[in-house]
């Protein structure tokens, strides 16, 4: 029993395609690896700030604000410290890859101009 030798190595080489990258082309998919990676980090860095620049003043006003003590439950402070957590999450890791990007389409263009 078991799977057929064919069908193992079809299922084992499946994500491999016909094409090989070039070099270039694998350099590039690093760069752009690179960029996801430090958008990630970054954005994570400005949430974490954002969640504890939030979470102060929420906490506060519903303590002493009468109206925010009887219309905010424990639902609404959590939404409203999330959302301005992932809110700086998204725009600061889009705005780091795409620097990140410009950044790469720069160098490309300066290399590719040295050739020439």
């Amino acid at each position: 029993m078991g799977i057929p030798t064919e069908m193992r190595d079809m299922w084992v080489n499946r994500g491999k395609g016909l094409l090989i990258p070039s070099p270039a082309e694998e350099q590039k998919r690093l760069r752009s690896a690179k960029c996801t990676q430090e958008g990630a980090k970054e954005g994570f860095k400005a949430a974490a700030i954002a969640c504890a620049l939030t979470t102060v003043p929420t906490l506060a006003a519903v303590r002493m604000i009468p109206w925010a003590k009887h219309n905010l439950n424990y639902t609404a402070q959590a939404l409203i410290i999330c959302g301005a957590s992932i809110a700086s999450y998204f725009i600061t890791a889009d705005k780091t890859i795409l620097a990140c990007a410009r950044k790469n389409a720069q160098l490309e263009d300066s290399l590719r101009r040295q050739k020439q």
